[in-house]
């Protein structure tokens, strides 16, 4: 955090943006350290909570009050909607900054059918969000037996896993790949980042996740 900051106090950025949780960690964070950040920028700050629903951590937007026209908290209805097609997103601002927005945003940066469809899935959203717990849950166990056989894992606030311990990450997504299994190689030296699915599909990739364990753990 302290390496956060200063970077932020030799830079002066006109705009900060924080991704919480992180991708492709998965980290979170923490508030106080979130607020540290914030009052260290000398503007606005945008917080995307893109992964927020997968989370147990509060929003952002509760410091709002705090921070008036500096914070600006946005999230996304690709993830948790599961509506990423539509390419729909929101924020959560003071009055001045999305009267701004308004002010420069496109005129049909939106079908009507897309607005239809958010609209649909806000009204249902009991029904929408119901998975994400689901999907938490199945993400905690991929993570607690990855740990059983013997990999690296970050723990993730999202709903996906960044798991490392490969000598070879790129024949490791190679091998996973011809199980019919796609994880993504986000080019990290021994690392690989899965993304939580049905159950069958977890299954799947443990299984072929078993094969390549670390030595030591076999």
């Amino acid at each position: 955090m302290d390496y956060a900051v200063g970077a932020i106090d030799e830079l002066r950025p006109d705009v900060l943006f924080l991704t919480n949780p992180n991708n492709p960690t998965g980290h979170l964070i923490a508030e106080d350290d979130l607020i540290r950040l914030i009052g260290a920028a000398p503007g606005i700050v945008i917080v995307d909570e893109a992964y927020g629903e997968f989370s147990a951590g509060p929003s952002a937007v509760r410091l709002l009050d705090r921070f008036g026209e500096k914070l600006i908290v946005s999230r996304t209805m690709s993830k948790a909607f599961a509506f990423a097609g539509g390419r729909v997103g929101y924020l959560v601002a003071a009055p001045a900054i999305v009267g701004a927005i308004q002010l420069v945003r496109l005129p049909y940066h939106l079908s009507v059918f897309t607005q239809a469809a958010a609209i649909a899935a806000i009204d249902h959203r009991a029904e929408t969000l119901a998975s994400v717990a689901h999907l938490s849950a199945e993400r905690d166990r991929i993570s607690v037996r990855l740990r059983e056989l013997g990999y690296d894992v970050i723990e993730s606030h999202a709903n996906f896993i960044l798991y490392g311990g490969f000598p070879d990450e790129a024949a490791a997504w190679r091998t996973y790949l011809d199980g019919g299994v796609l994880v993504r190689d986000m080019h990290i030296p021994g690392f690989l980042r899965v993304t939580v699915g049905l159950d069958h599909e977890n299954d799947a990739f443990l299984a072929i996740s078993e094969q390549l364990a670390p030595k030591e753990s076999q």
